[in-house]
C-alpha cells in the first residue's frame, strides 16, 4: 500500500501526514477549507527537522516532505490509494455526508477510516452500501509522538478490513489496539475520564490542589505508566501478580471504588478548576505550553525508541 489519503489537514490530519509521510506512505492531502493543506505541509516542514535530530525519523527530511502532495479535490486525493484517514469535524451528521462521498468515491477495496474521538462507526456507516470497509482509527494527539492507535469497528465492519488496517498501522510505526466491541469513549478516553473524575473529585473535595494532583501524575503514576499499562503495573507490584495484588489491596480497593460516585461536571466547579489552571497558566500562554509538551514528548519518543520492552 504506497499511497494514503488523509482526508481533513487540521490539527490530527497533519499529525497524520507525518505518520505515513516518515514511514513510506505516499500522502494524498485534501481539505475542503481555502489554505488548510498548505498550512498542514508547512507545519509537516516545521517539525520533521526536529524529529529527524532526535533520531525519530530514518529519511531526510526534504526527502519526507516530498511524500506529502496537496489533492485539488477529494475524487484526486482518493485516486490509487488503499487507505482514507479521515479528520472531519466531529459532528456525526457532517461524518455520515462524508463517508458517504467517500463510499461512492473510492475504490471498492480501498479501506475508510475515521481519526474520530468518540463517535462510533456505526452512527455514521449503517447506510452505507460499503460500510464493510469503514472503522475508527482513533489516534492520540499527536499520533507522530503517541503511537498507539485504537481501531474500533462497527458490528459490520468486515474482520479483513480490521486485520488490514492493523498490519498498515504497524507499518506506518504505531501501535494498533483492536476493540472487541463499540462503547462509547472507545477505551483511551474512558481510561482518561476514570483518572479526570477522580482528580476533580479530590480538588472539588479539599483533598489536594490541582498542582499536587498534577505532581502525583508526572512524578509518580505517569512515571511507570510511560512504559507499563494498569495490568502489568499491579502484577509488578506484589510478589505473587494480580491474585496477590487483588488479595493484599482488595479490601481498599472496594472501599475506595464504593466512594467513588459519578461525577457531573457542573458549570460551577468547571469554572473554579478553569480559574485555577488560569492562575498557573494564562489563555496566552497555552500555545507556547502544548509546544513544550510536544518537545518533551519527542525526548520520551526518542528515549523510548532505543529501549527494549
Amino acid at each position: 500500500m504506497a499511497k494514503v489519503a488523509v482526508v481533513g489537514a487540521g490539527l490530527i490530519g497533519r499529525a497524520w501526514a507525518i505518520v505515513f509521510a516518515r514511514s513510506g506512505f505516499e500522502v494524498q492531502l485534501w481539505d475542503p477549507a481555502a489554505g488548510a493543506c498548505e498550512a498542514a505541509r508547512a507545519f509537516v516542514a516545521e517539525r520533521l527537522p526536529e524529529l529527524h535530530g532526535l533520531g525519530l525519523i530514518a529519511d531526510a527530511p526534504a526527502d519526507v516532505l516530498a511524500r506529502v502532495g496537496i489533492a485539488p479535490t477529494l475524487a484526486a486525493a482518493l485516486g490509487g490509494v488503499g487507505h482514507v484517514q479521515e479528520n472531519g469535524p466531529e459532528r456525526q451528521a457532517e461524518k455520515a455526508e462524508l463517508f458517504a462521498e467517500l463510499d461512492r468515491l473510492a475504490a471498492s477495496e480501498v479501506v475508510l477510516a475515521s481519526s474520530t474521538s468518540g463517535i462510533p462507526a456505526s452512527a455514521f456507516t449503517a447506510n452505507l452500501p460499503g460500510r464493510a470497509r469503514c472503522l475508527v482509527a482513533h489516534p492520540i494527539n499527536p499520533p507522530y509522538l503517541v503511537p498507539v492507535v485504537e481501531l474500533c469497528p462497527a458490528p459490520w465492519t468486515d474482520p479483513a478490513v480490521v486485520g488490514r488496517t492493523a498490519a498498515l498501522m504497524r507499518e506506518a510505526g504505531q501501535v494498533p489496539a483492536t476493540m472487541r466491541k463499540e462503547v462509547p469513549g472507545f477505551v483511551v478516553n474512558r481510561l482518561q475520564i476514570a483518572l479526570v473524575a477522580e482528580a476533580f473529585r479530590l480538588v472539588r473535595d479539599g483533598v489536594m490542589s490541582q498542582a499536587d494532583v498534577d505532581a502525583c501524575m508526572k512524578h509518580g503514576l505517569g512515571l511507570r505508566w510511560a512504559f507499563m499499562g494498569p495490568f502489568e503495573t499491579i502484577d509488578l507490584n506484589a510478589p505473587e501478580g494480580v491474585a496477590d495484588y487483588c488479595a493484599r489491596y482488595g479490601p481498599l480497593f472496594d472501599q475506595v471504588e464504593a466512594e467513588m460516585q459519578p461525577l457531573k461536571l457542573t458549570p460551577e466547579m468547571v469554572a473554579a478548576m478553569h480559574a485555577e489552571r488560569r492562575k498557573a497558566l494564562p489563555l496566552d500562554r497555552i500555545a507556547t505550553r502544548a509546544a513544550w509538551r510536544d518537545r518533551r514528548l519527542m525526548a520520551l519518543a526518542a528515549h523510548k525508541a532505543g529501549q527494549k520492552e
